[in-house]
């Protein structure tokens, strides 16, 4: 067997811009993502949440692409579509080329149009407006800034994510919480980076797949979760921006999760961001190798691997800038009927009123988070047609040796595994939640009628998440 002698370190070279805005939400906004919650409004501002664009092109010159990165759970597509045909339209690049994608985070705030009759609703439109409007700027000024980088990839690990599918045995249920019969969750944390043409450091990307879902019912607070101490941890260090990409995480939770108390969210982000750290640290210089230097003799006979520049062949194959937009046909379960479901929602409002009045707080909150249940999905069927398949959307992007991925809803987390053992070769930073966010989940076919709290909300039929994985497959396949 021939001995690998050069230990390929995998990079981008293309031309990038940045550009940040805070977009925390005014105190008072309505706040609950959560169903057992009894409260509305917000009460005040654990950390502050942000709005990041992030513009990629080609060297050879031609249209960027956006990603935009939101510190929210998520956004309906009608005000997704609206956003990207207003920045698009301001930054002078393609809707096809603005990509939407989110943090995750259950404590910003929810501003879905069937929400603005609640407490807090009515401070929503103003605060979309200025959402927009500061989503717009940092799109523009992030495609003026485009400038030549490059951006290097490492993997590390992290122990924070978990398996989420508890079986509680004594009552014969499924519950969403920390599951210490699963094996490890997916630890890999995928760090991007940014370097200018001197090898200073402009940004870091950080993409590892876990539920920001540390505060719960009882937070009152405006947070990003554990995302804002983990990038305060890498961004005090490294004196760069660190923007977080979420991973597929559809299964996947902190251990410590479920809680009102915003230090254990701060905890969660600190362990998080240390790995970061770790991973940063384990890189070499911009646009070198690990080359093998042949042997040294010594007290032992030892090996000299020194970092390298990279050959001609890999600076070409670097600029590689290629990918966009597909669509492919994932099967969809019959959607409920929105009478019914108005119907149900009337029963179970009716129902929390009573216990309310009895004093019966557990009642009142149980039969709270039903009725939120029918809300969403009140909310969904508004998108959807009762159709056998449902038109789901991705992305892939080859930005040299690296494979950027967006996809809609929230899948488990084999679909990234799944790529990345398929393509060991090449980075893959995948992210979810761009668009079709009213699918919800996209399950294995084997986790399917078990009684899985994920199953209740998806709009998406068993095999669903096996096509995905095939079709994302068939795309990085052809560009690599």
């Amino acid at each position: 067997m021939k001995s690998t002698t050069t230990h390929h370190i995998p990079i981008s070279r293309l031309r990038f811009g940045f550009a940040r805005a805070d977009i925390t939400p005014p105190v008072g906004i309505y706040h609950p993502m959560w169903g057992a919650a009894r409260h509305h409004r917000a009460t005040g501002v654990h950390r502050p949440i942000l709005a990041e664009a992030l513009a990629f092109a080609p060297l050879s010159g031609g249209a960027p692409f956006v990603r935009i990165e939101m510190d929210h759970v998520g956004m309906e597509d009608e005000q997704q579509r609206a956003l990207i045909e207003r920045v698009s339209a301001a930054a002078g690049i393609p809707p096809e080329n603005v990509l939407t994608t989110f943090s995750h985070t259950h404590a910003s705030s929810y501003f879905a149009r069937n929400r603005v009759h609640l407490p807090g609703g009515e401070l929503s439109e103003p605060y979309l407006a200025e959402l927009f409007a500061k989503t717009e700027a940092i799109v523009v000024q992030a495609v003026a800034n485009l400038h030549e980088v490059v951006i290097t990839y490492a993997a590390g690990k992290c122990t924070l994510a978990t398996n989420r599918d508890f079986w509680d045995s004594e009552r014969v249920i499924f519950a969403c919480g920390f599951n210490p019969d699963a094996p490890p969750a997916d630890d890999t944390v995928l760090v991007a980076r940014i370097t200018n043409r001197q090898g200073a450091l402009e940004a870091t990307v950080v993409n590892y797949a876990c539920h920001p879902t540390t505060l719960a019912w009882e937070n009152t607070l405006i947070s990003p979760d554990f995302i804002g101490a983990m990038r305060e941890v890498v961004e005090t260090t490294t004196g760069a921006p660190c923007s977080y990409a979420q991973g597929a995480c559809g299964e996947l939770g902190p251990r410590q999760s479920h809680q009102g108390d915003t230090a254990v969210a701060d905890s969660n982000g600190r362990q998080l961001g240390y790995a970061a750290l770790a991973t940063l640290d384990s890189m070499g210089p911009p646009l070198t190798d690990f080359v093998y230097q042949g042997p040294v003799i010594s007290g032992a006979t030892l090996g000299d691997w020194r970092h390298r520049p990279v050959s001609d062949e890999r600076m070409a194959a670097a600029t590689i800038f290629q990918g966009g937009g597909y669509t492919v046909q994932l099967p969809q379960k019959p959607l409920p009927d929105a009478t019914a479901l108005e119907a149900e929602m009337e029963d179970w409002g009716t129902k929390q009123q009573e216990a309310d009045e009895r004093g019966d707080a557990i009642a009142a909150r149980d039969f709270g988070a039903r009725l939120e249940r029918a809300r969403r999905w009140l909310l969904r069927i508004r998108y959807l047609r009762d159709e056998p398949t449902y038109p789901y959307h991705f992305s892939v992007h080859r930005l040299g040796d690296a494979i950027w991925v967006t996809c809609g809803g929230e899948p488990y987390n084999v679909l990234q595994t799944e790529l990345r053992r398929r393509f060991p070769a090449h980075p893959i930073l995948l992210t979810p939640l761009s668009g079709d966010f009213q699918v919800a989940y996209l399950l294995p076919q084997d986790r399917y009628g078990l009684g899985l709290y994920q199953e209740e909300p998806s709009i998406l039929a068993p095999g669903c998440l096996e096509i995905l994985i095939e079709a994302i497959a068939e795309r990085i396949a052809a560009l690599v």
